[in-house]
């Protein structure tokens, strides 16, 4: 298909007319020759393209459909034809596609400064046109850093300060792209300099963010407010020391920044820098006064905020400047964190310094817990901090502070190696649960079937006779016997009388569990076998009781612990047991050190 060249186009046939005609049909029919042209050229492009990309004929058809001639053409830059259109087809420069632009807008995106001019000159009132999202053709200009198109607009009236339906206007996006000739060129036709945008953030906002000293001064310069708040009432030197934004942090607290201001949180810069660690900026806040005494709507200082996070840099500069007072009267100790959150590191330093590693929670605090925690140590070992636990225990923190013992925890974690440290330390293996009363140690019921950890806890003294004195001994068992026992769940919650029983301080249960009833509960009794043939490792010779025996005649695998049982234990076996009975449970981890032979230690430590 051939396609003339353009500048033809205004050589267009004309139908003779008579005096009598109106004056108009003559730009009709050339506007009708210029329509059918300027399509022609399109479909003899989309077919090229149709060509190298494979598609379809439909679609082909519609990108036709989408795409007016003064839209083409002014994507292309086509200055001639654009001015014949606005010329002879004035109306179609104001026709609004699926998206609400008109060809104004299309020329400010595509930088086609040129054909703007024109579009400008056709429709002075178009300058401001928005599309559906409320964009103005100068936010576009802006957005593509289209700096001629953004001159033309402006110098042709374009309001500065229409924001989108995001709330972004020209100056704040010039800011975002870090566009510097851009924002003085808006800021020299009138810009609110201080206006808001979304969330309240304004164009220093925004500046600061970028770390670009270069925009913050050109817009100090033009009146920018030094501390405005954003919705969160958070300033631009918050923004700064949030995100580390040294350059603009100085700056800002050169130009007079309020280095104590709090969001509606209570939040200061000085919280936020120790929250991100940001140590250059906490230094710098601290040389200009930035209070470490000012605590957030949580009752926290930036102290409690550094431990929490783990920067214990910040923490060492920090504890110098923090009232003591202050501390003793939060809710929480930053050693509390610092262990709830595993930073052995922070508590180290923190226990240097003279931090009490006893402190206790205040009692408001304790009282959201079900267990009542008080510890800065209780906190490690319910959230799994092995080495933070080991930390405070070095620094001689106590195991009897807490309602609920640390050990009992330690089990219900299933944390062998948490567990060796605290029996190391003398944590007592036969700790009752204050919500549960049994007759053998609370330690076995929270092992659920855990057999590593189980042996653990029976190497080191924990009683396991007590788990085969049955009151029924032989005779069978009433059928209401444990029958506020329903089940068991693997965090170690139990199920009484179909409610959950937290690891609380709510009240011992009315009587006592027996070994044999909580073993034959529907998620125990599946264990019952391996269980019970540990147990028989660390008694001499016993006699089970009717309900135990009739677990292990359950399973055809388990009738050779029954026999153990039933047999008399090996003369060795029973050697070894009355030894370490003699030697006491709380003596039993000295044995190691005994002048004894190696052979004969690991016999009465079990190895073997």
């Amino acid at each position: 298909m051939h396609v003339e060249d353009s500048s033809s186009l205004l050589d267009v046939p004309v139908l003779k007319l008579d005096n009598t005609s109106p004056p108009v049909m003559i730009t009709v029919s050339r506007s009708r020759s210029l329509y059918k042209r300027l399509n022609n050229d399109i479909k003899h492009r989309l077919a090229v393209c149709s060509l190298s990309l494979h598609t379809s004929d439909h679609s082909t058809s519609n990108l036709l459909r989408d795409v007016e001639p003064v839209v083409f053409a002014v994507r292309r830059g086509d200055v001639k034809a654009v001015n014949d259109l606005a010329t002879s087809t004035p109306l179609s420069l104001l026709k609004e596609n699926k998206d609400g632009w008109i060809p104004l807008h299309d020329a400010a995106f595509c930088g086609q400064t040129e054909c703007l001019k024109i579009l400008l000159k056709a429709h002075p009132g178009t300058v401001d046109k928005r599309t559906l999202q409320e964009q103005t053709a100068l936010l576009l200009a802006v957005s593509c850093e289209h700096l001629s198109c953004v001159r033309c607009l402006l110098e042709a009236g374009a309001d500065p300060d229409i924001s989108s339906k995001n709330k972004e206007t020209p100056l704040y996006k010039a800011c975002e792209l870090e566009n510097v000739d851009m924002v003085s060129l808006i800021l020299s036709y009138g810009a609110t300099v201080n206006q808001r945008c979304g969330q309240g953030w304004t164009a220093l906002h925004e500046a600061v963010s970028r770390d670009n000293t270069e925009i913050c001064e050109i817009l100090t310069s033009a009146q920018a407010t030094i501390n405005p708040s954003n919705t969160y009432s958070v300033t631009p030197l918050i923004v700064a020391a949030q995100r580390g934004q040294m350059r603009a942090l100085c700056y800002l607290i050169g130009k007079g920044a309020d280095v104590n201001m709090q969001t509606c949180d209570g939040i200061t810069a000085l919280h936020e820098a120790s929250k991100n660690g940001g140590k250059e900026s906490v230094a710098v806040l601290l040389t200009k006064h930035a209070d470490a005494n000012k605590p957030d709507n949580s009752g926290l200082l930036p102290l409690h905020i550094a431990a929490q996070y783990g920067h214990h840099e910040i923490v060492s500069m920090l504890v110098s400047v923090t009232s003591r007072a202050r501390l003793r009267h939060s809710c929480v100790s930053p050693l509390h964190l610092a262990a709830e959150h595993n930073r052995h590191t922070v508590a180290a330093v923190l226990l240097k310094t003279g931090v009490d590693v006893n402190a206790r929670l205040a009692s408001s605090h304790s009282m959201q817990y079900a267990d009542r925690r008080a510890t800065a140590l209780y906190f490690a070992i319910a959230n799994g901090s092995t080495k933070t636990a080991e930390v405070l225990l070095n620094a001689g923190a106590s195991l009897s502070l807490d309602p609920v013992s640390p050990l009992l925890m330690a089990v219900r974690q299933g944390c062998v190696s948490t567990v060796s440290l605290l029996l190391d330390r003398g944590a007592d293996v036969s700790a009752r649960l204050p919500s549960y009363a049994t007759t053998f140690p609370a330690v076995v019921a929270l092992c659920m079937n855990n057999l590593p950890l189980l042996k653990c806890l029976l190497d080191n003294g924990c009683d396991a006779l007590s788990c085969f004195s049955c009151t029924y001994g032989c005779a069978p068992h009433s059928t209401t016997s444990g029958s506020d026992i329903r089940t068991v769940g693997n965090n170690g919650f139990v199920i009484q009388n179909d409610n959950m029983l937290p690891f609380n301080c709510s009240g011992m249960s009315e009587r006592e569990t027996q070994f044999c009833e909580w073993m034959s509960t529907s998620v125990m009794c599946q264990w019952a076998g391996p269980i019970i043939d540990l147990l028989l490792e660390h008694v001499g010779n016993i006699q089970l009781c009717s309900k135990l025996t009739e677990l292990l005649d359950s399973r055809e695998e388990w009738l050779a612990v029954k026999r153990k049982s039933l047999s008399p234990r090996p003369l060795m076996h029973l050697c070894r047991f009355r030894i370490r009975t003699q030697i006491g449970r709380h003596r039993l981890k000295s044995l190691p050190s005994l002048p004894l032979p190696d052979r004969l230690i690991r016999y009465l430590s079990l190895a073997d």
